[in-house]
């Protein structure tokens, strides 16, 4: 009898299917984990950015109720913000809302929302103290 060893056609060729399949699945993976990690960077830094606005709002005296917006910057030119503040019912408590958006599609990328008080301003001037007890008997 002639054994010959060595592979056939047949088992050649699938070999190479099995391998197309295995590569195919491994660069589809590749591709989401980068993917994935681009979002991840993206949702960072838009709540990065977004935390920053509620702080420099919390530096600044003087909160003023309406919208504002505006660009992040030349370093951050993928974001654009936009900040809403609006008066609630307790007087000096603000409600202060951050959007960060893809400034190219406008998509919103993340949103904050908090609370912020300052001390109202006492229109007549006068400075309220409180007045100390005193026991008596």
């Amino acid at each position: 009898m002639n054994h010959q060893a060595g592979f056939t056609l047949v088992e050649v060729m699938v070999a190479i299917v099995i391998l197309a399949i295995a590569l195919t699945g491994l660069t589809q993976g590749i591709t989401t984990a980068l993917a994935s990690s681009k979002e991840s960077e993206l949702q960072t830094t838009a709540a990065l950015f977004a935390a920053g606005q509620i702080e420099l709002l919390r530096a600044e005296k003087g909160l003023a109720d309406g919208t504002t917006d505006g660009d992040c910057g030349a370093t951050l030119p993928l974001y654009r913000w936009k900040q809403t503040i609006n008066p609630t019912d307790i007087d000096g408590l603000h409600d202060v809302d951050v959007v960060v958006e893809n400034s190219q599609t406008g998509a919103e990328i993340y949103e904050l929302k908090t609370l912020l008080f300052e001390v109202p301003d006492d229109s007549s001037g006068k400075v309220k103290t409180a007045k100390p007890k005193t026991n008596q008997q």
